[in-house]
């Protein structure tokens, strides 16, 4: 059960299914959270990711409920709830009037859409992109492998090598992207167990198959209209995996940040 143990709120810029991990983190150890998104964001394993509440008004990932929220002023009413709300605020302007003793930024876009250590008495972003000690207080590393979840004080993450990490084996096919523009239109549900072949979804007239055989554990909202190149799926190849629930490398990541702020901030 949720119980609010502390004062000091926290926002979180992004709503994805890597933001959720630290979403659930400092929502568990007691922090009035917000997240703020996009009006329209792409994400893929929307299933773990809570920003779909913009699109539904309320999501769920596990034990942690989120609603959209119209204004700064409709926030204390969720965290008396239990609530994590959500505020569509792509340039992060009501962070002014939130106050909040923590930012983190885990939009996971490979490059600073305008975080500033300013923002707040503890800065932290999750990933390439940004310098700790210059835009943020801290940056996270986001590569699989040993360094994952290291914090950095100085100095910036790995560069973004536009694959993703090995898992089951299997790297870059584990994402497919968009071979053309267009408008998706599913054939298979998250969650599906997949053979090698198998359409997924299409765009257009275009059928986009499996890779390999391997669950389907993320795919971007039927009717999204999508430019080449896009990334629109994800297949795991171990298809005995929870696909509803957070992933390994969101909760430390979450772990991390909120690791991060207990040892920069005043609490």
């Amino acid at each position: 059960m949720y119980t609010r143990r502390f004062e000091h709120k926290v926002v979180i810029r992004g709503g994805g299914d890597i933001a959720t991990g630290v979403v659930q983190k400092f929502h568990r150890a007691g922090f009035p959270v917000v997240i703020l998104e996009a009006p329209a964001p792409t994400a893929i394993r929307r299933t773990v990711a809570l920003c779909e509440a913009v699109y539904e008004g309320t999501s769920q990932v596990e034990d942690v409920i989120c609603h959209r929220v119209k204004k700064s002023g409709e926030l204390d009413a969720c965290w008396r709830n239990g609530i994590v709300p959500l505020l569509i605020d792509p340039g992060g302007e009501t962070i002014r009037d939130i106050r909040p003793a923590a930012v983190i930024d885990a939009i996971i876009a490979k490059r600073n859409l305008g975080t500033t250590r300013s923002m707040a008495d503890v800065t932290i972003a999750l990933g390439p992109g940004f310098c700790a000690g210059a835009d943020v207080h801290a940056v996270i590393e986001t590569v699989r492998g040993h360094d994952l979840g290291r914090l950095i004080l100085e100095g910036s993450a790995k560069p973004d090598t536009g694959l993703p990490g090995e898992i089951g084996g299997e790297s870059y096919l584990r994402v497919l992207r968009a071979p053309v523009p267009g408008k998706i239109v599913h054939v298979k549900q998250i969650g599906d167990v997949v053979d090698k072949g198998d359409a997924l979804f299409s765009i257009g007239d275009i059928p986009i198959v499996a890779p390999f055989d391997g669950l389907l554990r993320g795919l971007i909202r039927e009717g999204t209209e999508v430019f080449k190149g896009m990334k629109v799926a994800d297949i795991d190849p171990r298809t005995d995996i929870d696909w509803r629930t957070i992933s390994d490398k969101a909760r430390c990541l979450g772990g991390a940040a909120i690791e991060a702020f207990f040892m920069l901030g005043k609490v």
